[in-house]
C-alpha cells in the first residue's frame, strides 16, 4: 500500500462525510450539531460533529481535490 492509495481511501472517507444528510442519519441517532452543547465540544463526540459539518461546509473546494485525483489517475493509467 502506496501513499497514494493512502490518499485516495481518505479521499474517500471525506467524501462519504460530506453527502451526510443531517435529518435523516445523523439526527435521529443523535448525532446532530445542536445536540452537541458547549462544554461538551472537547468530547469525542464534539470533535467528530465538528469535522463532518467543517467537511460539509467544505464541498466545494472538495469537488477540485476529487477532479485533481481523477485526472491523476487518468493520466498515470
Amino acid at each position: 500500500m502506496g501513499l497514494w492509495t493512502l490518499l485516495e481511501g481518505l479521499l474517500l472517507i471525506v467524501n462519504a462525510f460530506a453527502i451526510l444528510n443531517e435529518e435523516r442519519f445523523l439526527a435521529p441517532k443523535g448525532w446532530s450539531l445542536s445536540e452537541v452543547s458547549v462544554g461538551k465540544v472537547k468530547s469525542l463526540k464534539g470533535q467528530i460533529m465538528g469535522i463532518i459539518y467543517a467537511i460539509q461546509y467544505l464541498r466545494v473546494p472538495l469537488i477540485f481535490v476529487n477532479l485533481v485525483f481523477i485526472l491523476a489517475k487518468l493520466v498515470s493509467g
